[in-house]
């Protein structure tokens, strides 16, 4: 793969241009899914670390801290591998005891709040970035604390067409999120402790 098209992957992937995306999917879903199958995972598990892997791809492109010197396949197929060795890790530390992990009964719980806390965030993440770029835009403006009024001047949409595109993008991820595997677990999980 040349330069060029290396450069055109990561633009790609920073925008959130899903044509991009969809077409690194497909070349490298195999090469990842043959690795986590091989080693213990499943589909899903290969969906995820995928995911899991763009997400980091992503911010460190939103945070300009990638640097590379091998082909962005490689470095990919890096991420994976790592990212699932570690998965393998806590799931194997775990299960075989909680004292492996250092959790004593008083640091057990801000320890497991703390995964919670990490597993929610990279689960907004995870979708978030399969948004449009048009989504994305207002969602940020709202997180960072604009009022309506100033979303609709700094987006040129009517204050009550802004008002509506939040709420529609924010259905859009609600309901990407809630399909997840993971929200699921992470709902039963608080529903258990309260």
């Amino acid at each position: 793969m040349s330069a060029n098209e290396e450069r055109i992957i990561l633009e790609g992937i920073a925008a959130g241009d899903t044509s991009v995306i969809k077409a690194f999917y497909k070349k490298n879903y195999n090469y990842i899914r043959r690795y986590v199958l091989q080693n213990s995972g499943d589909e899903a598990d290969v969906e995820d670390v995928f995911q899991d892997a763009l997400v980091v791809i992503y911010q460190k492109l939103k945070s300009d801290s990638l640097d590379i010197d091998v082909s962005i396949r490689t470095y990919f197929y890096a991420i994976c591998k790592n990212l699932w060795r570690s998965r393998l890790r806590k799931k194997r530390k775990l299960i075989i005891n909680t004292e492996v992990v250092g959790l004593s009964e008083d640091s057990e719980e801000p320890f497991t709040k703390n995964m919670e806390n990490h597993d929610r965030e990279h689960l907004y993440r995870k979708y978030f970035i399969t948004l449009s770029d048009a989504c994305k835009h207002i969602l940020n403006l709202v997180f960072a604390g604009n009022r309506m009024k100033e979303i609709a001047i700094l987006t040129g949409y009517t204050e009550g067409y802004a008002r509506k595109k939040k709420f529609e993008c924010k259905k859009s991820l609600l309901e990407k999120i809630e399909k997840d595997p993971i929200y699921h677990e992470l709902k039963i999980t608080s529903e258990k402790e309260s």
